[in-house]
């Protein structure tokens, strides 16, 4: 495995946003510059009037291309050279469409091998026609086939959502059992294979108060999730359920599971962010491109004043690297498995040698068929 330090590309978000102050913040500590060598893209215009607003002294290099970014120092990539007015706190079609050209970019930067992972700072959807969450955009952009999957995480809580960004009131009419099955199996590769969970065990939630009460409230349970449960357990994943939501998380139920599989976005976030708000992130799974972003939005109420918590971005950074390591330490040993014996070789009189008995087949116990041979000799004798 290449021992060396990641690339990480960190998107600038909203510009009316938190994204430059957490940014700023997160590399004013140089010790982070030992673990990756980190590519902001955005604009180094916008970063120094958010540094000079908030009294931020992070020093930055400006690049024009990925390829210049140096280890030892904070990288800002020029995305764009067009003016942008900052007005923190403000949520406007200019700012947020400064922030989806730097995605767009470093999306572009990504299919020539210019980075390995990436992190994306807080933009406002709203703001962006036809832009539905990053995990969709970045699906449509890197195009093929792979699905992406959100998961937010911590260090006590990992939690996925087999609907997302849908209606309430739509919210039933999606759920299907293949798509939990869908869900569950991509979330138990992502706990094995990006968290390195040997044999994990996930808690599916259910989608009506007290698990529907045996179809008083609701069929879905016995219908649906229960099923999807019985077939995931039937081919080998250690998948439980379905649990009442406020219960389980009422009583840190969570704690007994390496994952939770929840039926719609206030479900999964709104526990997930009363306990992991000021260090959570989010896990893009299920795509070539290993993405993490804060949990945090634009958090446009706190822009400007200097007082969001880093944290969630650091930690996001550090979930990046750690997939990525564990990618690789995952995949090398499938990459060229050994050949089965014999499966090339051409000289067939080798198998005559290893075909002789072991020393322990001498003292194996006879077969039934062995037994009668011997009477019948010694009858004839």
């Amino acid at each position: 495995m290449e021992e060396r330090k990641p690339r990480v590309a960190i998107t600038h978000g909203d510009t009316n946003g938190v994204g430059y102050e957490v940014i700023l913040k997160t590399f004013a500590e140089p010790a982070i510059l030992e673990l990756c060598t980190p590519i902001v893209y955005g604009s180094p215009k916008v970063a120094a009037y958010h540094s000079k607003a908030l009294g931020l002294d992070t020093q930055f290099t400006i690049i024009n291309d990925a390829s210049e970014a140096k280890g030892d120092r904070l990288n800002l990539l020029t995305t764009f050279d067009d003016e942008v007015k900052v007005d923190f706190g403000t949520p406007t079609q200019e700012s947020a469409t400064a922030g989806l050209k730097a995605i767009d970019r470093a999306l572009d930067d990504y299919e020539k091998g210019l980075f390995d992972v990436l992190v994306t700072a807080p933009v406002f959807k709203n703001s962006i026609e036809g832009f539905n969450g990053h995990t969709n955009y970045i699906e449509r952009k890197l195009g093929g086939e792979s699905q992406g999957m959100t998961i937010l995480m911590n260090d006590d809580l990992r939690v996925a959502l087999v609907t997302n960004n849908v209606a309430i009131k739509d919210v039933a009419e999606s759920i299907t059992k293949q798509k939990i099955i869908d869900k569950a199996k991509l979330f138990h590769q992502a706990l094995r294979r990006d968290l390195r969970v040997s044999s994990p065990r996930i808690a599916v939630l259910a989608l009506n108060p007290r698990c529907g009460e045996d179809g008083v409230l609701g069929t879905e349970e016995q219908e649906i999730i229960i099923p999807a449960i019985s077939e995931l357990a039937a081919e080998g994943l250690q998948v439980f359920g379905p649990y009442a939501a406020d219960d389980f998380f009422g009583r840190s139920s969570y704690y007994r599971f390496d994952g939770v599989l929840a039926m719609y976005h206030d479900q999964g976030q709104t526990p997930f962010k009363a306990v992991a708000y000021e260090n959570g992130v989010r896990f893009t799974t299920g795509l070539p491109l290993v993405r993490t972003a804060p949990a945090h939005g634009a958090n446009f109420a706190a822009a400007g004043r200097g007082t969001t918590d880093e944290q969630s971005l650091r930690n996001a950074i550090y979930t990046a690297i750690d997939v990525w390591r564990n990618r690789m330490t995952f995949d090398e040993p499938l990459q060229n498995p050994l050949p089965k014996l014999y499966h090339e070789r051409r000289d067939e009189s080798e198998k005559v040698r290893f075909s002789q008995p072991r020393p322990k087949d001498q003292f194996r116990k006879p077969l039934e068929k062995d037994v009668n041979q011997e009477q019948e000799q010694n009858q004839e004798q």
